[in-house]
């Protein structure tokens, strides 16, 4: 319903944005990622990328700094017992490159730090969701929300899509993650396909 807010930052404290868009002020519930990236920019212009949550008993929006945010997010929800305020804590300790490192190691402790999240939630998130990132890239990634890590990028859906029809035509994950690294991220899944084979066949 809506894909984005952009307006002036009226409100920023804790988890709370309130983005005025020609008057209207709408308030979006954020993860601890996006409000350390926008909370200095109280009286100028943002732009929220969001998603609105539908229960029988009342709507909320949530925002998200970038798309690779939401799209976490959106994966995060999947998962059997995530619902939107447990996704938005464990992307309030884990950007969504840290959080594709989490599930590429299998580092349940990482994604349990998130405030309500247990043991064995986190597990969860790793098996539900190990086949619906994809992996690439490596030494200039950042894995934490304060940057300086290794390795690990998440994708776009045009990498997992392109990645999934990779693994029918027999390639393993190493050898696909190996040469879709360097690929424009801009590319469709058609494109990004037809340069993986390019890379494997040479």
């Amino acid at each position: 319903m809506f894909h984005y807010f952009k307006g002036i930052l009226a409100h920023c404290v804790g988890s709370v944005a309130v983005v005025d868009c020609g008057g209207v002020g709408y308030k979006l519930t954020v993860s601890g990622t996006t409000s350390s990236k926008i909370a200095g920019k109280v009286g100028s212009e943002v732009k929220l990328y969001s998603y609105l949550a539908v229960r029988e008993d009342a709507m909320e929006l949530y925002g998200f700094y970038n798309e690779e945010e939401l799209d976490a997010y959106k994966l995060l929800t999947t998962v059997s017992g995530i619902g939107p305020k447990a996704a938005i804590a464990i992307l309030s300790i884990l950007t969504p490159t840290a959080l594709a490192a989490a599930i590429a190691s299998g580092d349940t402790k990482a994604i349990s730090r998130a405030q309500g999240v247990g043991g064995k939630t986190a597990a969860r998130v790793v098996l539900e969701l190990k086949d619906k990132f994809t992996f690439f890239g490596e030494g200039d990634a950042d894995t934490s929300p304060s940057g300086g890590g290794a390795a690990a990028v998440v994708s776009t859906s045009a990498f997992a899509e392109a990645s999934e029809v990779l693994t029918v035509l027999g390639f393993s994950r190493a050898e696909i993650a190996g040469a879709l690294k360097k690929a424009d991220p801009s590319l469709d899944s058609e494109a990004l396909v037809k340069y993986a084979l390019k890379q494997l066949t040479k």
